[in-house]
C-alpha cells in the first residue's frame, strides 16, 4: 500500500474568490477556498493544460482551516462599447450573429464579490509520491499561481510543508497562520491576552452532513463540470502563542472564569 503524505499550504493574500456560481452581471465568492480552486492552483504549478483531465488530483483529500476569515469586498464594474454604440444581448440572429438590445442599452452593470485580507490553511492528504510531486511544483510552478481568480496574487509562504501525518492531525498541529495585525487585534480582546484561538475547519467525509458541487471533472474553458463532495464541518483550538499572566504571583484572578 502506498503511503500517504499531506501538502500543507498557506492561502493568504490582499484579495482571494473562490466561487461555485457565476453569472456575466454577478460573480461570488464562497467564504473559504473550493476544492476546484485549490486543485486548480496545483494543476497550474505542476504545468497542466486546462484541457488536461484532473485525473489523480481527484484522489487528494482536502481540508481548509479558516485562520483568519477576512471581509468581504464588493466591486462594482459598469461596461460599455467604447464606440458609443449599443450593447448586445444573449439572442443571435438567423445568421448567428447577436442582437443588439432593444431599446438600446449602453451600459451595463456587473459586480465581482472578494474575500480581502483572509488566511486559510489548506491541507490534502494523497500517495506519498503525489504529494511531493506537487510541493516541488508549489516551489517553481510551471504557470503563475492565483487564489480562484487570476489577480488574486498569494503571499508568502504559500508552501509550508510537506508533513507525514493524517490530515486531521495535522490541522490541528499547524500553528496558527494569521497575519500579526490579526493576531495583534485578538489579544486585545477582554481583560487578558486570550491563551487559544477557536477557528472553523472543513474537512471531505463520505459520511459529512453537507455536501458541496465544487469537485472539477474539467478544467477545460468550454467544457468546464463539477461533481459533488460529502463534507463535516469541526471546530479546531490552537494555542495563541500569546504570553500568560503568572496568576500564581499575582494572586486569584476572579475573572479568569469568564475569560476576560
Amino acid at each position: 500500500m502506498t503511503p500517504c503524505s499531506t501538502l500543507v499550504l498557506r492561502l493568504g493574500g490582499p484579495l482571494q474568490s473562490w466561487g461555485d456560481r457565476s453569472v456575466f452581471n454577478r460573480r461570488d465568492t464562497r467564504p473559504e477556498p473550493t476544492k476546484s480552486g485549490v486543485l486548480g492552483l496545483l494543476a497550474a504549478a505542476a504545468g497542466r493544460p486546462r484541457e488536461q483531465p484532473p485525473g489523480e488530483l481527484l484522489d487528494l483529500r482536502m481540508g481548509v482551516r479558516v485562520d483568519q476569515p477576512g471581509t468581504l469586498l464588493r466591486d462594482y464594474h459598469t461596461v460599455s462599447d467604447y464606440r458609443g454604440r449599443p450593447l448586445p444581448q444573449a439572442g443571435v440572429s438567423a445568421k448567428g450573429v447577436q442582437k443588439l438590445t432593444s431599446p438600446a442599452k449602453y451600459t451595463h452593470i456587473t459586480q465581482r464579490f472578494y474575500l480581502q485580507d483572509a488566511v486559510f490553511l489548506a491541507v490534502l492528504e494523497g500517495p506519498a509520491p503525489l504529494v511531493r510531486t506537487l510541493a516541488d511544483a508549489i516551489k517553481r510552478p510551471a504557470f503563475p499561481l492565483a487564489l480562484g481568480r487570476r489577480s488574486c496574487v498569494p503571499t508568502q509562504p504559500l508552501l509550508i510543508a510537506v508533513r507525514d501525518a493524517p490530515l486531521e492531525e495535522v490541522l490541528h498541529a499547524e500553528p496558527w497562520q494569521a497575519t500579526e495585525q490579526a493576531k495583534a487585534l485578538y489579544s486585545r480582546r477582554g481583560r487578558a491576552r486570550p491563551a487559544t484561538v477557536d477557528l472553523s475547519a472543513t474537512v471531505d467525509d463520505p459520511e459529512g452532513q453537507d455536501s458541496l458541487n465544487d469537485v472539477p471533472q474539467s478544467f477545460a474553458p468550454r467544457d468546464r463540470r463539477f461533481s459533488s463532495r460529502r463534507i463535516r464541518h469541526t471546530w479546531v483550538t490552537l494555542p495563541t502563542g500569546f504570553p500568560q499572566p503568572d496568576t500564581a504571583a499575582n494572586g486569584h484572578d476572579p475573572f479568569a472564569l469568564l475569560g476576560w
